[in-house]
């Protein structure tokens, strides 16, 4: 069956036009392709849809938080059309045997693209031996340790190695332990982050760096990028709509909801803030991923110190960004589309099919967490005034969501 989609402004080619008509072919149902939807938009735009290249759907091992149904069904909400599930699972993803658990569960239950990271590390230890890369390579987005920073400089060279002969990329959360001891948490991030990029220019491996979150990460990456590592790097929203100011100011007006600004990487100072944005805005930032985390209720209010790490995203991210950096007049709404769907794709190898988003950027509404498709319901967004509600969601040009 065909969509018609009439009126409304139209992404194409890096630009927003006005759409006459623009038709969108289903393509899992061909034989109905003679019957037609035709759909009036008015002043709603037509976007490629986002891709997410880190998010956690908990499934398998941890379903009470997330599954891989809500939370896609979260990501089709948020004009997500494809993700990258990162393997801090249980089974974690090191070998055929443990990824067929969660692609047997993708398969049965993903209402858009899902698509697994397998680890670098075996049981994504960070340490010991590496993962059955070469097993997995056909099966997987890329390798990565999410949530553990691969300590031993020795054991990353290997990976990056052994990802360059698949020619898959290392997706690297930074994060020395050892810094970390000490204190030093801004350092723990972008230490090893420069320890990674010279392994990368010395094995020319592909090499992403998972939500940076401060200023010197933006440099080394920055002054990286201009000696011709390959080399990407993404941030959250929370890392360019808030800052160290915003988190003091939301907990003392509710400490016991403390929980919905933990993450980790924390939250930054006003001048990381800006890094970002500046980054974002001059390519140095390639792309945004939400890290979107979900928790359970207990699991997040017990104040900002005794909660976990990780908030939800997916249904909040292009509304947030929208509302804080495009009608502001601080980016383009070209280049937050850019980021959101159309680089992810590109560094990680991922076609552009009959994937879009209608959006209405036009009605202020209210992000209501509680009534999110997402398990997890903690945010730090959760009764911001907003633009930008998704309308529907195309994937292979089927409604994967409508209001």
């Amino acid at each position: 069956m065909k969509t018609v989609l009439r009126g409304g402004k139209l992404y194409k080619d890096g630009a927003l036009t006005d759409n006459g008509s623009f038709e969108i072919s289903d393509v899992t149902n061909m034989n109905d392709c003679d019957e037609k939807r035709v759909i009036e938009l008015d002043n709603s735009f037509i976007l490629p849809s986002f891709c997410d290249v880190h998010v956690h759907f908990r499934e398998p091992g941890f379903g009470y938080k997330e599954t891989i149904r809500q939370g896609s069904l979260a990501g089709a909400r948020g004009g997500y059309t494809v993700v990258g599930t990162m393997p801090n699972l249980k089974p974690a993803p090191c070998d055929m045997d443990s990824l067929r658990v969660q692609q047997e569960i993708i398969d049965r239950d993903a209402v858009i693209q899902v698509i697994p990271y397998g680890t670098i590390t075996k049981d994504q230890s960070g340490t010991g031996t590496l993962s059955d890369m070469e097993g997995m390579a056909n099966h997987v987005l890329a390798f990565s340790d999410d949530g553990k920073g691969v300590q031993d400089d020795g054991l990353m060279r290997e990976a990056m190695n052994v990802a360059k002969s698949l020619n898959k990329l290392i997706v690297a959360h930074c994060e020395d332990e050892s810094l970390l001891r000490e204190g030093k948490v801004r350092e723990s991030e972008w230490r090893q982050i420069e320890r990674d990029l010279k392994l990368a220019d010395e094995t020319g491996c592909g090499y992403h760096v998972c939500h940076i979150s401060c200023k010197e990460s933006v440099e080394v990456i920055r002054d990286a990028k201009k000696s011709g590592v390959n080399v990407t790097c993404e941030t959250a929203p929370h890392y360019l709509v808030l800052d160290t100011e915003d988190v003091r100011k939301g907990i003392a007006e509710n400490s016991e909801a403390g929980g919905r600004f933990k993450m980790n990487p924390p939250i930054k100072d006003p001048e990381d803030r800006k890094a970002m944005i500046e980054g974002a805005l001059d390519g140095t930032v390639d792309m945004i991923a939400t890290d979107h985390a979900p928790h359970s209720a207990e699991e997040k209010t017990k104040g900002f110190e005794k909660s976990l790490n990780g908030i939800t995203g997916l249904e909040c991210a292009f509304p947030v960004l929208y509302t804080g950096l495009v009608r502001p007049g601080v980016m383009t709404l070209e280049r937050l589309v850019e980021m959101m769907a159309i680089v992810p794709r590109k560094r990680f190898g991922l076609p552009m099919g009959d994937d879009y988003v209608v959006m209405d950027l036009e009605n202020p509404y209210v992000l209501d967490s509680s009534r999110f498709l997402s398990m997890g319901k903690c945010t730090p967004f959760d009764g911001w005034t907003v633009y930008g509600k998704t309308q529907m969601t195309f994937w292979n040009g089927k409604i994967v969501y409508e209001v």
